[in-house]
């Protein structure tokens, strides 16, 4: 059990694709101007990560080493193919709204990077769970980004959720003449969100080390205490 909690807390917290690694930018910046496309978005990402990761494990015994990075990418490149064709088939209008960025998973960092680190030394069960948690932490990451900047620059959630769930609508959070905050849901919104967003994780963790480091000099005081 401690392996699996070891995966979960690095994907999800410790070595965050986003917040500690900040990899990923590229659709993170382009896609998070709504909660729903960014989500979405992730949602692709999650299967493309844990099925390479399965598939690289799987295959890890017979593939050369001197060519390995191709063809990790020529396995990542056909899982990508496969989402990209089901969004088409499934989802057309988010399909037409995600555009380009989901055939560009096969270049994101993220999805090379855990194949390349632990897929490839690892079995198959935790290169798949792995890819999972590290693809959840990033959808946790990326749909709060979303959700933040479309709150303050539009004042509403889950906008474009009708391309999903036929006869829904978006939620008015703010009032109605609320006049938006445009720069939310331009390119240097995100930056500055996503900078609040690292600096909030460093300050937890800072907190989290000082009071491990309490609890241990408590410890220690105890134990030499006559």
């Amino acid at each position: 059990m401690s392996v699996y909690r070891e995966i979960a807390h690095n994907g999800l917290w410790k070595q965050n694709a986003i917040l500690a690694q900040v990899l990923g930018l590229c659709p993170l910046l382009a896609t998070s101007t709504s909660m729903v496309n960014a989500v979405s978005l992730g949602l692709a990402t999650i299967l493309v990560m844990a099925m390479s990761n399965f598939a690289v494990s799987m295959l890890r015994g017979f593939i050369p080493h001197e060519i390995r990075i191709p063809v990790f990418i020529l396995v990542i490149a056909s899982l990508v193919t496969v989402v990209d064709l089901l969004f088409n088939a499934y989802l057309h209008d988010l399909y037409l709204v995600l555009g380009i960025f989901i055939p560009l998973i096969v270049t994101n960092c993220i999805v090379l990077a855990r194949v390349e680190a632990f897929a490839a030394k690892h079995s198959a069960g935790l290169a798949a769970l792995d890819g999972a948690v590290m693809g959840v932490g990033f959808v946790w990451v990326i749909g709060l980004l979303g959700a933040i900047r479309e709150l303050i620059g539009q004042g509403t959630l889950l906008s474009g959720i009708e391309m999903i769930i036929p006869g829904t609508h978006a939620l008015q959070i703010l009032p109605e003449d609320y006049p938006g905050f445009l720069i939310a849901i331009l390119p240097p919104g995100a930056f500055f969100v996503l900078g609040l967003m690292i600096a909030a994780r460093n300050w937890l963790d800072h907190r989290a080390n000082e009071r491990a480091k309490a609890r241990l000099h408590a410890q220690q005081r105890l134990q030499t205490a006559p």
